[in-house]
């Protein structure tokens, strides 16, 4: 989160007081493969402090006599006298026997009344002995960071003496100051002080490394400085670090803002966020503020969604995020390093766990009734009369109706199934219809088919839209309580009965039968998708037909075409067409198919739930 926030709001240098002198590809085909002679080195800082730098900070160790020459290391050494050299020690977890003892470095005086947890080492690596000698200061090199550098420790320990980072002492070098001074005011304020700059600490020394993009205005190359074609203004009164930057000798750091960029340059933006005063702290009160954001807005979940509906509940959740995360940008902005990731996670956990307990709540009561009824009618017989109770009757529903006549029938293939049917108005003029199919039979179907019918009316009557979206959220609505992993095939319908237009959509159902006015009877073979529970959260589609004046359409379950005679063989859709072919009215389109699909299956018993739907458009 933090790392996004660099990426959204990366920090714009103010000022440019370090400089980069690099050993770049150029410079190495010139002078030669790395490394280098010291004598070479010597004539490189020569070049360098011609220009007179505020300090020259060098992030290379001289740990190896110098083979070249007996007296390059001495060469060196001469050269580093006197100048404003700040040479770089590395930390190590073990204690090396060539530096048995603690580094020389500048004092550091402590303003605490508790131990700072600063990083420590056990030991350290730095340049030959007369070389380190030579020089004006010694500074840390080492970073704890395993892949993305974010923390750069300003102040370490190794043994007992607490030694600062390599840009830190080429502050107090270049500002000739005798000591460092630290401020220890409780928790995580912790100041650094350089003459007249004060940098904020962690309490373990370190800091956030606030990254400005990779420029190549810090870089100068070596071999222009060599040959004095390097600008004077680029060195003089500037902090000059010297790093290698040729292509495989150095093992470039990754940013938060993605950039992959030599190590030396981290310390020059070190050195521009102390002169910028661009600081990222984390507050010592950190926690309690995250806590404190997460206990707001889990009471605003918690108080809010019982009085909200679903959709007006998601939109508080993401509001609430929203809030979060504003308040996580603010706080980058002015400085401040406030983690809101457990405050989004844990009011998305909250509104899950009360979304969860409202559905067990409606789950239980569904439940409930359904035991209820059990107890009450007792037998199987009085399930038949409740499921057959639960279909509406079209002629007493539409009694008095010139604009469309609708018939249905429904016969279980045991004392109760898993067909069902259902149809009424949306309303002055639009009628719903709908026929099912639950996967199984017997008293387990009947239960789901009564779930799936509910949930369907409740959603048609809520939504009043087309087909496909009452389906899509009925899948969804009854997926969630579908533990025995049954799926309903569903045909829904929609007709305008001032126009004859009838949008429609097939969720994995037995394809209809249309008659359009002029045309022969045919199967609309169009699909919405799969039937209900099958795929999650998946979106139907509807279509539409024009049905002329007198056009129908008739809507069968699989019950009729894979009715079976007494050999095992299937009815068929082709003798479904041409039955249909000869009627027009809707009670004699179904009492024609029913008594041809008896005709056909003979003494074999009936296999599976038989419902027919028939609809015709008499126009306005």
């Amino acid at each position: 989160m933090f790392d996004t926030y660099q990426r959204i709001m990366p920090r714009e240098p103010r000022s440019a007081p370090a400089t980069i002198v690099e050993i770049d590809e150029r410079t190495l085909d010139e002078r030669g493969q790395w490394p280098w002679p010291r004598s070479t080195v010597a004539q490189l800082i020569h070049a360098i402090a011609a220009d007179k730098p505020a300090a020259i900070g060098v992030d290379i160790l001289f740990v190896e006599p110098d083979r070249s020459s007996p007296t390059a290391d001495a060469v060196l050494a001469d050269e580093l006298r006197g100048k404003d050299v700040v040479l770089g020690i590395a930390g190590l977890e073990y204690r090396d026997r060539r530096y048995p003892f603690p580094p020389q470095v500048a004092p550091t005086r402590v303003s605490s009344t508790r131990e700072l947890p600063l990083r420590r080492f056990d030991g350290h690596l730095q340049s030959r002995t007369d070389i380190n000698r030579a020089a004006a200061g010694r500074g840390l090199l080492t970073s704890d960071a395993k892949g993305i550098v974010r923390r750069v420790p300003l102040l370490a320990r190794i043994g007992q003496v607490v030694v600062p980072a390599l840009s830190v002492e080429m502050l107090r070098v270049a500002t000739d100051s005798p000591l460092l001074r630290i401020t220890d005011r409780g928790g995580e304020n912790v100041q650094l002080q350089v003459a007249d700059l004060s940098v904020p600490l962690q309490s373990d020394g370190s800091m956030y490394v606030y990254y400005a993009p990779s420029e190549p205005r810090r870089f100068v190359s070596a071999e222009d400085v060599l040959t004095g074609k390097a600008p004077a203004e680029a060195l003089n009164k500037k902090l000059v670090l010297i790093g290698v930057t040729g292509l495989g000798l150095l093992d470039f750091q990754m940013t938060p803002l993605g950039d992959r960029i030599p190590g030396v340059e981290i310390h020059a933006q070190l050195l521009e966020q102390m002169f910028d005063g661009s600081f990222l702290r984390r507050p010592t009160g950190a926690p309690w503020i995250e806590a404190a954001l997460l206990a707001i807005g889990g009471l605003l979940l918690v108080f809010g969604i019982p009085a909200l509906r679903a959709i007006q509940s998601t939109l508080l959740l993401v509001l609430v995020i929203a809030a979060l995360v504003a308040t996580g940008l603010l706080a980058f902005h002015a400085g401040y390093l406030i983690n809101v990731a457990a405050p989004v996670i844990g009011t998305a956990a909250i509104f899950a766990a009360m979304l969860a307990a409202t559905y067990a709540e409606a789950d239980r009561q569904r439940r409930f009734l359904r035991e209820a009824q059990a107890r009450v009618l007792g037998e199987l017989e009085a399930a038949h009369r409740i499921q057959m109770g639960l279909l509406p009757d079209p002629r007493e529903l539409f009694t008095g109706e010139k604009r469309f006549a609708l018939e249905a029938v429904l016969e279980p293939a045991r004392t109760v199934g898993g067909d069902f049917y259902d149809c009424f108005m949306l309303d002055e003029d639009r009628l719903f219809f709908l026929v099912g199919d639950v996967s199984g039979k017997g008293l387990g179907a009947s239960l789901f088919m009564a779930l799936s019918k509910s949930l369907l009316k409740s959603i048609a009557l809520r939504k009043k839209s087309d087909p496909a979206a009452i389906l899509t959220r009925a899948s969804r609505e009854i997926s969630r309580d579908n533990r025995e992993s049954l799926f309903v095939t569903a045909f829904a319908g929609v007709l305008d009965t001032r126009t004859g237009e009838l949008k429609f959509c097939n969720a994995g159902h037995e394809p209809p039968v249309a008659s359009l006015i002029g045309e022969t009877p045919q199967r609309l073979f169009e699909s919405g998708g799969p039937p209900l529970c099958v795929i999650q959260n998946y979106e139907y589609t509807s279509q539409q037909i024009q049905l002329g004046r007198g056009g129908w359409i008739c809507v069968v379950t699989d019950g009729v075409t894979e009715a079976m005679d007494e050999r095992g063989e299937l009815y068929g859709s082709a003798r479904l067409l041409s039955v249909l072919r000869e009627q027009r009215e809707p009670m004699a389109i179904l009492q024609a198919v029913r008594d041809d699909v008896q005709a056909f299956a003979g003494k074999a018993e009936q296999s599976d739930d038989l419902t027919l739907l028939c609809v015709r458009w008499n126009g306005t």
